[in-house]
């Protein structure tokens, strides 16, 4: 089923792209599926059953809601027979801050945060087939947490221009669009995302490539690099192994099989 998403309200569109919500039937076995890096952070609500990660030792079940951060290599996650999710699809250098916690790089882990006590109520409204409420109750829980003053601050204005340019622009332009110095502006991104603001703009350049290559397998590679700005079509192929442990050819021929 292909994820169902709803805009933020105006006072939320600077910190979340948006809401989603998804039902997935995994069959009679306990099944698995893969999350590709994008330049996004997710909080995701399970229902229905528990969802666990791979980790190099072994599956870690994870508590609801948990926190999909930027990932440097595809995450595989699994859960037992029927699971419905309810996501929020936040900008990674406002997330932390949303959520009142220390910026990481730990990939996927779950929350001891207030937010759990949602869990309940959102359970009712999504067993009584009523979703809009569902993601109202979120989106009001969210805007009363949203820091004030956040709007028009330096990183909303860095990744307003990050995310016009699918991070394709250099640090000093995004630096110029925010109108700070670039050691100003990387220093706040790094405290507020965990990461450079050249780390991000590699994740969003990476998912337009994914995008691109799915949607059109037999696309130019060379032109493709062009379009997203890399320095060549190796420098690409370099890049999305990086991401996603195969080569661009080698997706596009992954796509082809759907």
């Amino acid at each position: 089923m292909q994820p169902q998403e709803f805009a933020p309200p105006a006072e939320l569109r600077a910190t979340i792209k948006c809401f989603w919500h998804t039902s997935l039937t995994l069959g009679e076995q306990t099944a698995g599926w893969e999350v590709m890096p994008d330049g996004y952070a997710e909080i995701i609500f399970c229902f229905g059953g528990v969802c666990s990660v791979a980790t190099p030792g072994g599956w870690q079940p994870l508590s609801s809601p948990f926190l999909v951060g930027l990932l440097g290599q595809p995450a595989l996650f699994r859960a037992p027979h029927q699971l419905e999710i309810l996501g929020i699809r936040c900008f990674p250098w406002m997330v932390f801050e949303l959520l009142g916690l220390p910026a990481g790089q730990d990939g996927v882990r779950s929350l001891a945060h207030p937010l759990a006590q949602l869990q309940a109520p959102l359970t009712q409204w999504l067993q009584a087939g009523n979703l809009p409420e569902a993601v109202a109750m979120l989106a009001q829980y969210l805007g009363q947490a949203r820091p004030r003053g956040a709007s028009g601050s330096l990183l909303d204005k860095a990744g307003e221009a990050m995310r016009a340019a699918q991070g394709t622009l250099p640090v000093s332009q995004v630096a110029a669009a925010a109108h700070a110095t670039v050691r100003t502006l990387e220093r706040r991104f790094k405290q507020s995302a965990g990461y450079t603001v050249k780390d991000v703009s590699g994740l969003m350049r990476f998912e337009q490539a994914r995008n691109h290559l799915w949607q059109h397998p037999a696309a130019s590679l060379a032109a493709l690099a062009h379009e997203l700005g890399y320095a060549d079509q190796a420098h690409l192929s370099r890049e999305f192994k990086r991401y996603s442990g195969l080569t661009p050819a080698a997706f596009a021929r992954k796509a082809r099989r759907g």
